[in-house]
């Protein structure tokens, strides 16, 4: 076989990822539901609304945990606007339960909530909801998470601030007071354990319900939140150390986790990104390129700030992702400089797969031609879910889209991987 040039080896990639996309959307599952959950399986639900991001989790051993749960007027943004899917008839909080009770093992008892940053799109707020409570003591807005708990029951409840939220200053907002009233009410009916995330810690989320089964395979390290940065070594770098300026970019301080099952490996950030300020003798830094290398390859990677200005040549470097997938609320979502280096060869050489939950017809117009296009499977087209499911112990994970057009759960493309080693 002679040797291709740099030209020849990317057409031989994209030809790869056609016969993909091909092969996908031929899969004897495509048109069927979706078949749920098997003991064993690390899934990760890529929930599509087309106002916020929401991500439900269910470990190997049926634990289950709802990673942000949103709503905001993006209706509102005129041609910035994205479908809403199913429709309008419902907020995001109920569509988000209405899948949870679908898809969750336990049904309605969800065993963590987690809320990754106090944005609107990541928790509600009180500019777009479904009413108000009443009689509650502080009644609070039906937005986001605070919808979504008129049905499902949550077990622990874990956030950035708990109890008093001045980490690394005092935090205020809309967003937040929305949050305590819900969790007032939780507590006053005793349902709810509540902690503060620590970064560091591995096994603060944890298996509730068969996790001997699985401990030797299954794991979740707290790599960041608040600004600050789990190491290799043990130690946590503090980005805002020294910082005493009035407001922080909340993306900066969301949460993230490496999941590892067996040799599989999975990064989630929430809106991690940020370039933080020149503080104590250290020049202005871009965080994500701080956090990259402690986060480490990757074979799946939750897109930074619904590929917005995020995921820059140092971050997408050192994950080394076979697989990205992005929550899109937007039409600046997965810009076009940022998909260029999801695809760059030159920064890690493979295949990609790219998948947002949406690539509407307008950015494809605009986009038309990019060669990162060839990475965006053709089921991103119209919407849907995104469902990550990991199987024989970590060593195989597939990539199914789901239509989010109504609540069949029909299958519309499924791609298969090996776990590199």
């Amino acid at each position: 076989m002679t040797e291709q040039t740099a030209p020849e080896t990317a057409r031989t990639e994209v030809n790869r990822l056609r016969q993909t996309f091909e092969e996908a959307a031929q899969d004897p599952a495509v048109g069927q539901a979706w078949p749920g959950w098997e003991p064993g399986e690390f899934q990760v639900h890529f929930i599509y609304t087309g106002v916020c991001e929401s991500m439900f989790y269910i470990f190997p051993d049926g634990t289950s945990m709802l990673l942000d749960c949103g709503d905001h007027p993006a209706c509102n943004r005129g041609e910035l606007a994205v479908p809403i899917l199913p429709d309008q008839s419902r907020h995001a909080g109920e569509w988000i339960a209405r899948y949870v009770a679908r898809v969750n093992p336990n049904q309605e008892d969800v065993d963590y909530m987690m809320v990754s940053h106090f944005h609107a799109d990541h928790t509600g707020g009180d500019t777009w909801h479904a009413g108000e409570t009443s009689g509650r003591g502080e009644d609070y807005y039906l937005s986001g998470f605070a919808q979504a708990a008129e049905t499902l029951r949550f077990g622990t409840c874990v956030d950035r601030g708990w109890p008093d939220y001045n980490d690394p200053i005092p935090l205020a907002g809309p967003e937040l007071d929305n949050m305590q009233k819900l969790y007032a009410w939780l507590q006053k009916k005793g349902d709810v354990r509540f902690r503060k995330f620590r970064v560091g810690e591995l096994g603060q989320i944890a298996m509730q319900r068969d996790g001997a089964r699985y401990a030797d395979s299954f794991g979740i390290r707290n790599i960041c939140g608040n600004g600050k940065i789990a190491l290799a070594d043990g130690g946590i770098r503090d980005l805002y150390a020294g910082f005493e300026g009035q407001w922080l970019n909340e993306n900066a301080m969301s949460l993230g986790m490496v999941m590892k099952y067996g040799p599989f490996r999975f990064f989630t950030g929430g809106d991690f990104s940020d370039k933080a300020p020149a503080l104590q003798g250290r020049p202005q830094v871009e965080i994500e390129n701080e956090l990259g290398p402690q986060v480490g390859p990757v074979d799946v990677c939750k897109i930074n700030h619904h590929g917005h200005h995020s995921m820059p040549d140092g971050f997408v470097k050192a994950v080394r992702a076979r697989v990205y997938v992005g929550c899109v609320w937007d039409q600046l979502h997965n810009l076009d400089p940022v998909m260029a280096r999801l695809s760059d060869t030159d920064l890690y050489p493979g295949e990609r797969l790219v998948c947002p939950g949406i690539m509407p017809a307008e950015r494809r117009a605009v986009d038309s031609g990019k060669p990162w296009m060839a990475t965006v499977p053709p089921a991103a087209y119209e919407g849907g879910h995104v469902v990550l499911n990991v199987t024989d112990g970590g060593e195989r994970y597939s990539v199914t889209y789901l239509s989010a057009a109504d609540e069949s759960m029909q299958i519309r493309s499924v791609f298969y991987f090996e776990t590199r080693s």
